[in-house]
């Protein structure tokens, strides 16, 4: 099986379209968390998702966020966006059904470990050949004998927001493809603007183009 395996969406529906078409002919689809916040379709995102026939939708931290209505975060942008996409999600009752980890031969998927951003060079233990997203921070290491997966952004790369990640994994061969995609941010960014996001979240945005 071809399993297409994404993470931190953020809201960005026209990234996470156009990957979908992109990948149409993967037998599944397995989504680390974070589909919501930040960008300005968290109830569209969520109810794309949901539309899929084979998936598996895990919990991120601020899918945690939504269900308690807090975020906990000390970041002043963080904070700011949820305080301008939390009150129009009215998706809850989908979110509270992603699971919290997933395993399938012997391969976990999660949204993260220990709570942790985890990059390429972060000193982390593993039992299982592992799929996280979380940092936003695409990367495929070995530690001992197991592989450790992240598989990036699809709405949000923090190097670059023109640039969507995602992974195909083989289920049956047990291989990895790591896919770089370049996608403009020009929809997302007009759409903020037309919302009315504040400016902190807008610049936020803008900071992260075009970063290659």
């Amino acid at each position: 099986m071809r399993i297409l395996v994404i993470s931190d969406v953020h809201g960005n529906l026209p990234a996470l379209e156009f990957i979908l078409k992109k990948e149409k002919s993967v037998d599944s689809v397995i989504s680390l968390g974070d589909v919501v916040n930040y960008g300005p379709w968290s109830n569209e995102c969520v109810s794309l998702m949901d539309s899929l026939p084979n998936k598996v939708l895990i919990l991120g931290n601020h899918e945690e966020a939504f269900i308690s209505g807090n975020y906990n975060g000390n970041n002043i942008i963080a904070k700011t966006f949820f305080n301008t996409c939390f009150p129009t999600f009215n998706k809850r009752e989908s979110i509270i059904k992603y699971v919290e980890k997933f395993s399938i031969k012997n391969v976990e998927f999660v949204h993260t470990i220990n709570s942790s951003y985890i990059y390429l060079d972060s000193d982390i233990k593993i039992e299982n050949d592992t799929f996280i997203g979380h940092s936003h921070r695409m990367f495929c290491k070995k530690i001992d004998d197991y592989r450790l997966v992240n598989v990036g952004s699809v709405g949000q790369n923090r190097i670059n927001i023109e640039i969507i990640n995602y992974v195909i994994w083989d289920s049956d061969k047990n291989s990895v493809e790591l896919f770089e995609v370049e996608f403009s941010a020009n929809q997302l960014i007009k759409e903020m603007e037309m919302k009315n996001f504040p400016e902190i979240c807008i610049n936020y945005i803008l900071s992260k183009r075009n970063k290659l």
